[in-house]
Parts: structure tokens; C-alpha cells; sequence
């Protein structure tokens, strides 16, 4: 939950804006309160002369930061933000990929001040770098694995077991995120064309095909699903907690790691599920790149095509069936 009494306006209006004009979805909306709120403390404690080693989560809190103007921010300069993004490396820790996103945060903040309320003239953010990241190849259960993560929802012991199967059936056939399968409703399903509708990222919705086992695991959980505490047609929701209202995020991953490590398979989490999902459609199933990117709801192909990366077999069995592969020449 974003506090915006502790925001600057500033920031508070910058956040409106990507809610409103941008469309963006409350999980993004958060992430770009975190980073900016990061930068503003550091700001804080900068301008106080302070020792900026000293900021941590325990006592970051101490710091107010809804006193910053746009005064403030017209005194940065790119020098600035490159001992910002300094910091975040030595004193914080933070990787490659999470100082890119803080880049990004920063980049997308002052081109709105600068380009839609025009308050700044200069936008000491235009030429800042974004530190690179290596690809790295995502982490996937193998086929083995992930039969053996599914038999063992019905070996252990639980008063949930059906609707703990259908959760973890549908993230490895569909590869769906954490957010799309809490957000489901009953009426999302289209049972008689085995389909149903998500809203993925960016509140954009896209249309996933259920195969046998996700409809058979959807069918046994729903003849056992308990009857939620509020119910409308708009508002169903599919899987419902103990409490009986729509199951959060933080309980689906509780629910994920439990089955996870009584397989032994404690070192991957709820998104390595979609991770696996993907590559053993690509893998086993011959998916086309681009289907497999309108599956995963990807907006960009070179997200995608890490997939294509994931198994040295798919390359050794293409050079293998080359007609040519047993080709030897006549003897003399």
C-alpha cells in the first residue's frame, strides 16, 4: 500500500499519471513509488551532508521526503545521478537489473516533469546510462520434475488439495504470472471452448487455452471450492482462500514453496513455474516464437526468445536430422 501522505506532490502526481494516462498496473505503479522514494531519501541525506552509508530499511523510515520541491530537483545535474546510481552499486548492493529499473524509474519521472508539466527545462536524467545486463538463461523445473512436483499435491496431506493442484497445474501448462491466476474469475472461463481470459501486464487482457488437464483440474477444484463470503457476478473469484475471499498473491507463493521443497525443489519459486511452462512448450511441443509470445503475454519478442536459448538438445537434434547428418563419401 503506497502511503502518499509521506510522498512528495511531486511524486503523488507522477504516480496519477501513470494510473491515468498511462494505463499502468498498481503492481508497476508501486514499483516506481519504491524506486523513487529510494532517490528521494538519498537526496535527504545528500543534502544534509549526512553519510548516505547509513540509510537501511530499519532506518530509512526516519526520513521525510514529502517537504521536496521542484526547486530541489532543479539543482541536479547528471553528475548527480551518476554518484546516485554509484551508491545503489557500492553502498546498496543493488544488481545490474535493479539499478536498470531505478534508471528507468528516474528516466521515465523527469521526462514527465520535463515534457507533460514542463516545470523543468533541463532534464539531468536525458543522458543517463542504463547499466547493463547480462541475459541469463531462466531456471525450469525439467519434465521429470515437474511430474514429480504435481504427484506429490496428492501425497501430502491437505485440506486443499484440489485447489492446490489447479494452481499449480495451470502455472506449468499455461505459464501464467502470479497476478493473472489470482486475478481469475469463475466468469472469465469459457468452459465450452476451454478458454479463459487474464488481464496481464499493463491491465492488457489476452486469452488463454486450456488443455485437458487444466480443465479436469479446474472441474474437481470447483465441485470442491466452498462458497465465498462475497459473491457477484463481476466479482467470483476462482481460488479462494481459507477465509473464503479471493486467494492473494503471498499465499499462492506460500503455497507454491510448500510443495516445491516437499519435492525437493526448495531453490526455485512460484515464477520459475511460468519459466517452466514456456520452455517445455518450446521444448516438447514445437511452439512457434511468436505464438509462444502471445501465450506469455510478452510484450516484446526479445523477451521471448530467451526460450530459445534454454536446451543445447533442440541444437544438437536440428544438426542431427540434417539429411546430410550419415553422409560419408564412396571409397575409391
Amino acid at each position: 500500500m503506497i502511503d502518499r501522505d509521506y510522498n512528495p506532490d511531486l511524486l503523488n502526481s507522477f504516480l496519477d499519471y501513470l494510473d491515468s494516462a498511462l494505463d499502468k498496473s498498481q503492481n508497476t505503479i508501486k514499483e516506481y513509488n519504491y524506486d523513487l522514494v529510494t532517490f528521494f531519501k538519498y537526496l535527504k541525506l545528500d543534502n544534509l551532508n549526512d553519510n548516505t552509508n547509513s540509510i537501511s530499511d530499519d532506518n530509512s523510515k526516519n526520513i521525510i521526503i514529502n517537504d521536496i520541491t521542484i526547486n530541489d530537483l532543479k539543482k541536479l545535474t547528471l553528475e548527480d545521478l551518476y554518484t546516485y546510481t554509484t551508491y545503489l552499486k557500492n553502498i546498496k548492493k543493488n544488481n545490474a537489473a535493479t539499478r536498470a529499473r531505478k534508471v528507468a524509474s528516474l528516466k521515465s519521472f523527469f521526462n514527465y516533469l520535463c515534457i507533460n508539466q514542463k516545470l523543468l527545462d533541463i532534464n539531468p536524467a536525458q543522458n543517463l546510462e542504463t547499466p547493463k545486463i547480462g541475459k541469463r538463461l531462466p531456471k525450469y523445473l525439467t519434465l521429470e520434475e515437474s511430474r514429480q512436483l504435481l504427484n506429490n499435491v496428492e501425497k501430502i496431506d491437505s485440506r486443499n488439495e484440489s485447489r492446490d493442484y489447479a494452481i499449480i497445474t495451470l502455472f506449468l501448462n499455461c505459464g501464467m504470472r502470479l497476478s493473472e491466476l489470482t486475478g481469475i474469475n469463475i466468469s472469465d472461463i469459457d468452459f465450452d471452448n476451454n478458454k479463459l481470459n487474464v488481464i496481464g501486464k499493463g491491465n492488457k487482457e489476452r486469452t488463454i487455452y486450456l488443455n485437458k488437464a487444466c480443465i479436469d483440474a479446474i472441474n474437481k477444484y470447483i465441485a470442491d471450492r466452498p462458497k465465498p463470503k462475497m459473491q457477484s457476478k463481476k466479482d467470483n473469484p476462482l481460488f479462494l482462500s481459507e477465509r473464503k475471499t479471493r486467494i492473494s498473491q503471498r499465499m499462492v507463493q506460500d503455497i507454491v514453496k510448500k510443495y516445491l521443497s516437499a519435492t525437493g525443489l526448495s531453490k526455485y519459486s512460484t515464477h520459475k513455474l511460468r519459466h517452466t511452462a514456456a520452455t517445455l512448450m518450446y521444448k516438447y511441443g514445437n511452439v512457434d516464437i511468436r505464438a509462444l509470445q502471445q501465450l506469455l503475454g510478452h510484450e516484446s519478442i526479445s523477451t521471448t526468445e530467451i526460450y530459445t536459448h534454454v536446451d543445447n538438445e533442440i541444437i544438437r537434434n536440428a544438426v542431427e536430422s540434417n539429411p546430410l547428418s550419415n553422409f560419408k563419401p564412396e571409397s575409391d
